[in-house]
């Protein structure tokens, strides 16, 4: 159903906080699945009394009614099983309205309203909530590579030289270009989640979460924005490489006087001789 803007929109008043945290590069799930399972692709388990928490092989935990000291509790029995952990943890927070009986929706005003809080439902939330943590967090990556490419053009066509700069830049778009490996090998930003196949009637409430958190639009911006560290990359690589060619050619030089001086200087010795 449609609404105006002349039509105020009325919310239930039961809600559930949603907490999606990013713990770290990659979480051993399978160690969990032999525990209070709700549903996989992707697991689903209790957290603390009444929560429950949906997690992701990238890194990324969702929990669903889940108090503070029982968040904690719940992360910490994770530890074990989490790859280059992130201490703390990036947290992002959103809310979902109760709405028993009725449509699953997203209101004009971005608010989510389910008709009943069951797995599936919570695993497409959970879906767009861990995407929406890891495409932030990689956003913030990129932007900071960004920021540190613009003066480094700027000296390089001031000076034609790089400086001291380029050497950690080049660390650092490594370490962007691998986040580029993991988000496309790992996250599959683009990619519809699983639930969907066995219930399809559920695609357009998550298509409209996606729509809501942008995710499409956003992945392309930041594939463009990867495209062109890796092309800054391979600029930065080829002008490296010719400062040591440069380098190594005037060793040779020197190399070739020195053993012309050398020479010179028995030549002397023996005519002096």
């Amino acid at each position: 159903m449609a609404l105006t803007d002349n039509i105020p929109v009325v919310l239930p008043d039961v809600t559930m906080t949603v907490r999606a945290l990013l713990v770290g590069e990659r979480i051993d799930t399978k160690n969990l699945e032999q525990g209070s399972v709700l549903a996989v692709s992707p697991l689903t388990i209790r957290a603390g009394r009444q929560g429950r928490a949906v997690l992701f092989r990238y890194g990324v935990v969702v929990l669903f009614d889940v108090d503070p000291m029982e968040e904690h509790s719940f992360l910490a029995s994770l530890e074990r099983l989490v790859t280059e952990r992130m201490d703390p943890p990036e947290a992002q927070e959103a809310r979902l309205y109760l709405q028993p009986d009725g449509e699953d929706r997203v209101e004009t005003t971005g608010a989510v309203v389910l008709s009943e809080p069951n797995p599936e439902r919570l695993q497409l939330v959970a879906d767009i909530l861990g995407k929406d943590a890891v495409l932030d967090h990689y956003e913030h990556r990129v932007a900071a590579v960004f920021d540190r490419i613009e003066p480094l053009a700027a000296n390089l066509q001031r000076r034609g030289d790089f400086g001291t700069e380029g050497k950690e830049l080049l660390q650092q778009i490594g370490g962007v270009l691998l986040t580029q490996q993991r988000m496309v090998g790992r996250v599959e930003v683009l990619e519809k989640p699983d639930v969907l196949w066995e219930r399809p009637e559920l695609e357009r409430f998550y298509l409209r979460l996606e729509d809501e958190y942008e995710l499409r639009e956003r992945s392309r911006i930041l594939d463009r924005k990867l495209d062109l560290i890796a092309r800054t990359s391979g600029t930065l690589l080829e002008l490296t490489q010719d400062r040591r060619t440069m380098r190594v050619e005037w060793y040779i030089v020197i190399l070739i006087v020195i053993e012309i001086l050398l020479s010179l200087i028995d030549l002397g010795l023996r005519l002096r001789g």
